[in-house]
């Protein structure tokens, strides 16, 4: 990292500071905080005069940035942690933008201080750096990562974190499934942080959704369908993700009953673009050719309607040899035996 890294032009930071700010401006991306500096004196009126002189810039209330011209997406970041003061943590949103979890940056920056301290931080009128959230955490020693920098909570923290500001139950669950399915963390982490919280919304649920996620579960419909069909109708248990080699190129399948050769595929979406169309219809010709029959059901079939997706799936296991029998999940379900 160079000490230019910060910037978003080039522009190089000062060399002339004594060795230890240098150090510390090259570990956070050419920002550094008021309350970094050991105590008030010289080195608090060298930084007034930087900024006097426009070789600093102010990005948050006692937060510097010792270049010139926009910061980057790095600067920005440590500048929202150092605002919070010590003891801060990237988390929530921002944390999983950084670990991957999440796909797109935020418009505002999530931090996560000690509950023993408030932090009162205005957004200062015309200012072009984000909007800072603060969230007060007890656990937040437990939850701070030990070494990744800019400093953030660990992912399985962050993932709890997310499903509790999530807006339903769907919501919550698919960020433990996308945590473990990008392989960030595991069922394990993830329960031990979760048993951690003496109060956790949708705990039945996420809990249970680790266990699926173990199995290969990628998104909430899966996850539905394994608790909404699956499993209180009595089917045999399927593998997810099936990898399946036709020619030179492996494709995986949502569930595949490999003793039977039927495939149940779920489609999250009502309508897809012609090419994924088309790509769906290849994959079903493929498995079509490789003895295979692929059944495909919509989130609306799987979620509205899951006793009679049941029916139908059984009907095809007994055709291809399943010897056993649905279970009703109701008196009026239309899953019984015959």
């Amino acid at each position: 990292m160079s000490l230019a890294s910060g910037s978003g032009h080039g522009q190089r930071v000062s060399t002339n500071r004594p060795g230890d700010w240098r150090d510390l401006l090259e570990l956070q991306d050419g920002v550094i905080a008021r309350w970094q500096v050991a105590r008030p004196g010289p080195r608090l009126r060298s930084i007034e005069c930087e900024l006097r002189d426009d070789r600093w810039q102010t990005l948050y209330r006692g937060v510097y940035a010792a270049f010139t011209g926009p910061p980057s997406r790095a600067a920005l970041l440590w500048a929202a942690v150092l605002r919070a003061g010590p003891g801060a943590a990237l988390s929530h949103q921002t944390a999983a933008e950084l670990d991957k979890l999440a796909d797109q940056p935020g418009d505002v920056s999530h931090v996560t201080i000690p509950s023993s301290r408030r932090a009162s931080i205005r957004q200062e009128q015309g200012s072009r750096v984000p909007r800072i959230v603060v969230h007060y955490s007890a656990r937040i020693e437990q939850a701070r990562h030990p070494s990744r920098i800019p400093p953030r909570t660990r992912i399985e923290e962050t993932t709890v974190d997310l499903t509790q500001t999530a807006r339903c139950a769907d919501e919550a669950v698919s960020w433990v499934i996308q945590a473990c399915s990008r392989r960030l963390t595991t069922p394990e982490l993830l329960r031990s942080v979760m048993a951690a919280r003496a109060q956790l919304r949708w705990r039945a649920e996420l809990t249970a959704v680790t266990a699926d996620a173990s199995a290969g579960i990628h998104s909430v419909l899966e996850a539905r369908y394994v608790r909404g069909v699956e499993r209180p109708h009595g089917l045999p248990r399927a593998v997810r993700q099936a990898p399946s080699r036709v020619g030179a190129r492996t494709r995986y399948l949502d569930n595949l009953y490999r003793e039977f050769g039927v495939a149940v595929e779920l489609d999250g979406q009502a309508a897809h673009p012609a090419g994924t169309r088309w790509r769906d219809i290849r994959r079903d010709n493929a498995s079509a050719a490789a003895g295979i029959v692929t059944l495909r059901y919509s989130w609306a079939d799987v979620t509205t309607d899951p006793c009679r997706v049941a029916a139908e799936i059984s009907h095809v296991l007994q055709q291809r040899g399943w010897n056993g029998h649905p279970r009703p999940c109701c008196p009026t379900c239309p899953a019984s035996p015959p």
